[in-house]
């Protein structure tokens, strides 16, 4: 399997797929899996008409490979060397926290430093919301190493 559809599986697996748009915890009109905004950088609003589960899925890997892969190669530049698994780890920790995140994040340090021994540990330090633990948070970021 490839990294993108490694990441999709996982993000169908912690976003959730919602055909109607909702406000996200972030309180973001949200629809799909987690989409924010459509391909042409419309943004969701909740009067937007439901979405069907193809469309979700066309969005969802659009995201990925257009947004997030891209996001996640320009910070880790030597990602693209490793397993489809490792990409994968990063792409679904980035849609998850987004970009800005992984550029400061010292999880980006170790990754561009090979130092994959590490990176479990970095995953883990993100399983908080509001300054508390999320038991979700904590699975989504042991998924994450059990495919790195």
């Amino acid at each position: 399997m490839d990294a993108v559809a490694i990441a999709a599986n996982l993000a169908r697996r912690f976003e959730g797929l919602y055909l109607t748009p909702y406000l996200c915890p972030a309180g973001v009109p949200t629809i799909g899996y987690g989409a924010t905004y459509y391909e042409d950088g419309t943004p969701v609003t909740l009067r937007d008409a439901p979405i069907t589960r193809q469309r979700a899925e066309a969005l969802l890997v659009w995201m990925i490979r257009r947004v997030y892969l891209p996001a996640v190669l320009k910070w880790c530049p030597r990602l693209h060397l490793e397993t489809p698994g490792r990409v994968a780890a990063l792409i679904d920790w980035t849609f998850n926290l987004g970009s800005g995140k992984l550029r400061t994040s010292t999880l980006r340090k170790r990754v561009n430093e090979d130092d994959w021994d590490a990176v479990p540990d970095e995953l883990r330090k993100w399983n908080k919301a509001g300054g508390r633990v999320l038991r979700g948070l904590t699975i989504r970021r042991e998924a994450e190493i059990q495919v790195l």
